[in-house]
């Protein structure tokens, strides 16, 4: 078995406050942005780590201009990748905030993996995050639409063989990578605990620099740490490096 991670831009965002990303780093700077769907093969069936954003509550829910062709969509991104949706039996969402989570439902055979630790604040977010979980009135989170086949887990777990889960808290309470035993190298996806290359770099008072936005980051800088002792290549999460690499093996 030879696992590899195929990237899939499933979408752009524009104009966001660059210290979101960078903590308390680019004041008055705005940065666009993409957003990525991984698909881990090799394996008995295709893995789809997060699934994007839905386009149509961008600007009325989020106040975000998004952008996203046909060819875009996370269904169709798939497809073209020569994998049917049908055939994926695992998704991954390394957090439920809308821009990760918006398109499980696309995956109907899927048993989608968060932590319970997850699972338990988007359903009740303090109120700096609900927007990002869509907790509010009238709406329906868009992660709900699968909400029936969620499948919590605690803490660092197998997925499958070469696949693991690593608990990443401080972004969000349950926020975690995917840790993937690929041909040559391990590599992490690591979710919104990197979202960009130079993020994991950091910079001359940081050796690496979190999201401006985050629940815990003392917990986040654990989880910086614990990064480090994996012995692998980091994947951030919204770098368009990730989109012209594609593939990781």
């Amino acid at each position: 078995m030879t696992l590899s991670i195929r990237a899939l831009s499933v979408g752009r965002v524009f104009g966001l406050p660059k210290p979101s990303f960078t903590y308390l780093r680019g004041w008055g700077a705005t940065v666009d942005i993409p957003l990525i769907m991984f698909v881990i093969e090799g394996g008995d069936a295709p893995v789809v780590v997060d699934t994007g954003a839905d386009l149509s509550r961008a600007w009325d829910v989020h106040r975000i201009k998004m952008e996203q062709s046909a060819d875009e969509q996370p269904d169709v991104a798939l497809r073209s990748a020569g994998i049917d949706p049908d055939d994926v039996r695992l998704v991954v969402n390394t957090h439920l905030h809308w821009d990760h989570s918006s398109n499980n439902h696309l995956f109907p055979n899927a048993r989608v993996v968060v932590q319970q630790s997850e699972l338990d604040f988007a359903r009740k977010p303090v109120m700096w995050h609900r927007r990002q979980f869509e907790a509010l009135p009238d709406l329906s989170p868009a992660w709900q639409r699968a909400e029936d086949r969620i499948s919590p887990v605690d803490g660092d777990t197998e997925l499958a063989p070469g696949i693991t889960l690593i608990s990443l808290p401080g972004h969000t309470p349950g926020s975690q990578g995917v840790l993937v035993e690929a041909a040559t190298r391990r590599y992490l996806i690591a979710g919104d605990c990197v979202y960009l290359y130079d993020s994991w770099e950091g910079d001359a008072d940081a050796d690496h620099i979190p999201a401006g936005i985050y629940t815990d980051l003392v917990a986040y800088e654990e989880s910086l740490r614990k990064i480090e002792t994996l012995g692998c290549e980091v994947i951030p999460s919204h770098d368009s490096r990730v989109l012209d690499r594609r593939i990781f093996a």
